[in-house]
Formats: structure tokens, C-alpha cells, sequence
């Protein structure tokens, strides 16, 4: 299939009622973001998803590979991190310019095997066509693995609703819970059809996931919401993200501060010492 990296730009409204549904199911007491108001950081991903036609869906949930993104072959995606840069504030229900572009297509071998590293990057420009953003994400496919045989897994039981994902366990350090409610909430506010973060049976019986995925972005975005928790309100220039490995549906988390020059937050799954993800602020400075 032939294929080639080309710009995509958009005129878009940063709309107020997924921006809403992300402040009703962080539900943590923090000031409702409304039309007129700035946007928190990476509170675009919301703020601006795009909801693609359902004809256009691959068998996992995401569009079939081969227009904006390469025809990669690797069945599983991972959104690994990137890197977000501000520049000017984005306000809800004011309209921006988008443009977005796959920068490079890398593969590689990793430890699981062979994968293939795509980068988008993506800009955004103000009502005033003043640049506001910088970004680049990374995406990562790798390789199927063998899956166990069904009558092998075990269904999990109904799970007691979470809550309030965010409760706070010392100065700079939250607990993370989640639920399949929780999940699917998100992945209607952001607009992702990806079935490992919703679709159980898929996930762990096709691609191999002991359960439900919590999703890369939520885990991001967390991190960034213990800021405004904090009350943190130092300025901030940049943001690098990355997640490191997955955290799965009820699993406990605990997000904290793992460093001051320069600020970083990381979320942690469980006791080995690696988090599953990590948040780190440039232009903030920790009083």
C-alpha cells in the first residue's frame, strides 16, 4: 500500500462539554474549567478529541492504519509519551488551527520483540494565529502474544465502584482508583475507541492483557491534575510524559513527587520500584 507522511490541518472549537465530562469524573473538589476559561494543561486531549466515522474502524477500535498513520502491521498500539509545549493559553469555546503530521516512522527491536515507533507531531494556533502549542506523541506497536485459552481465564468479579478516582495520602501523594466505569467514561470524553481499555474479552483473549487497560492519557493526565490539587499554579512551559508499562483496571495506584529540579510526578502500580508512568514540568518550581 502506498503511503506517505502528510499534514492534516483542522479548524476546531475547543468544545466545553468534554471538558466538563473530565472535570465530573476527576470529581476532586477543583473548580470547574467553563467557556471563557483557560484551559488546564493537556486538558486539550479532551478539549479537542475527534471522534472518527465508524467505517473507517480497525478490529481493535482504533481507524485502520494507512491514511493519516503508516500501514503498520503490529497489531498492538501503546501511546508511550511524548512531549507538550506552551506557549499561549487555550481557552474553552474559542476556535484554533490544527495541524498535525506523522514526523518519523522508526522500527526497532525491544526486548518482546520487533516494533515500530511512530511520531506525530502536532501544532496549535489561537484565534489570533498566534502558535499556543507544540506537541509530539509517541506511538508504539509491537507484536501479537500468545494468549491463554479462554477457559484458562477467569472472569473477574463486578467491581465495586471507585469513587472519586483521586484521594489524597500525604503532602504530594494521591491514590489512584479505577473501575470499567471510570474507563469508559474516558474513553468517551477523549474519544478513543481502543477496545483494551473497555472491551474485557478483547483484551485479555486477543491481545493477551490479564485485564482491562487503563489508558496511557488518563494515567498523564492524573499526574497533571495533582498539580492543580496542590495548588501549583507556577508557570508552565513544557510537559514530557512516558509511560513505561501498563497499569491494569482496579490495580492500586499512587501517584507522588519524585523530584523538585525540575518537578516530576510519577504513578506507580505496584512495588518494584518502576512507575508506570512519569510527568516532567519545565518552567515550574517547587516552593
Amino acid at each position: 500500500m502506498s503511503w506517505a507522511p502528510h499534514t492534516v490541518t483542522t479548524v476546531e472549537t475547543v468544545e466545553p462539554h468534554p471538558v466538563a465530562a473530565l472535570s465530573a469524573l476527576f470529581d476532586d473538589g477543583m473548580p470547574v474549567i467553563g467557556p471563557g476559561d483557560a484551559l488546564s494543561p493537556l486538558w486539550h486531549w479532551v478539549a479537542l478529541a475527534r471522534w472518527p466515522v465508524s467505517s473507517v474502524l480497525g478490529v481493535d477500535g482504533h481507524p485502520a492504519r494507512g491514511s493519516f498513520l503508516p500501514p503498520v502491521e503490529l497489531p498492538r498500539r501503546v501511546f508511550a509519551g511524548g512531549e507538550v509545549a506552551f506557549h499561549a493559553p487555550l481557552t474553552v469555546g474559542a476556535t484554533v488551527r490544527r495541524e498535525s503530521r506523522v514526523e518519523s516512522v522508526t522500527e526497532k527491536s525491544g526486548r518482546s520483540g520487533r516494533l515500530v515507533v511512530v511520531v506525530v507531531a502536532t501544532t496549535l494556533y489561537d484565534e489570533r494565529d498566534r502558535l499556543a502549542l507544540e506537541e509530539r506523541q509517541d506511538l508504539i506497536y509491537r507484536d501479537a502474544v500468545p494468549v491463554p485459552f479462554a477457559a484458562d481465564i477467569e472472569i473477574p468479579a463486578a467491581q465495586v465502584p471507585a469513587g472519586p478516582p483521586l484521594t489524597r495520602a500525604g503532602e504530594w501523594v494521591w491514590d489512584l482508583a479505577t473501575d470499567p466505569t471510570l474507563l469508559m467514561r474516558f474513553s468517551a470524553a477523549t474519544a478513543n475507541p481502543h477496545r483494551i481499555h473497555y472491551d474485557w474479552p478483547y483484551a485479555t483473549r486477543v491481545e493477551g492483557y490479564p485485564g482491562l487497560v487503563v489508558h496511557g492519557p488518563l494515567m498523564t493526565m492524573a499526574l497533571a491534575e495533582v498539580l492543580r490539587l496542590e495548588k501549583h499554579d507556577a508557570p508552565i512551559l513544557r510537559m514530557r510524559h512516558r509511560n513505561r508499562k501498563p497499569l491494569f483496571c482496579g490495580q492500586p495506584a499512587r501517584l507522588r513527587r519524585v523530584g523538585a529540579a525540575p518537578l516530576t510526578l510519577g504513578l506507580f502500580g505496584d512495588d518494584s520500584g518502576e512507575p508506570c508512568s512519569t510527568l516532567t514540568i519545565e518552567g515550574a518550581r517547587h516552593a
